[in-house]
This record gives C-alpha cells, structure tokens and sequence, in this order.
C-alpha cells in the first residue's frame, strides 16, 4: 500500500468510528502486515484487494474473549 492510500484509509477509518487516535503504520518492509492501532494499542491488519482493476481495503480486527467484558447472564 503506499502512503497516499494509508492517509486516505485511516482519514476514513477515523470518521467511521468518531476516531481521531486510530493510526495506520506504514510497514517497515514491502509485504509486511499493514498494522492500525489507537494509541499504542493495535487493534487491527488492513489488507488491500486488487480484483481486476477494482480496489478495496480490507480491515481485520480480532476481538480476544479475554478482553470483553463480564458475563453477566449467568
């Protein structure tokens, strides 16, 4: 992805989610994960598809089940 992408997916990602602290990183190295976090926190992988001409970003957040909170219905 280049830089210019990476701005104009995080400036989206930010309005989406009434976000100002998401930030996406700019891979140290060619065909590493493209990483986003809030603060120092990574939340998330963002991928880009490239389907004959058609581009669209992909965002993958894993949500651990140890981070949620409480149950409460037991």
């Amino acid at each position: 992805m280049t830089r210019n992408e990476i701005a104009r997916v995080q400036s989206y990602l930010r309005k989406i989610f009434a976000n100002n602290g998401i930030e996406i990183d700019m891979p140290e190295k060619i065909g590493q994960p493209v990483e986003v976090r809030v603060g120092p926190e990574h939340i998330g992988v963002l991928h880009r598809d490239d389907d004959e001409g058609e581009v669209s970003y992909f965002f993958e957040m894993p949500i651990l089940e140890e981070d949620l909170p409480p149950d409460i219905s037991r």
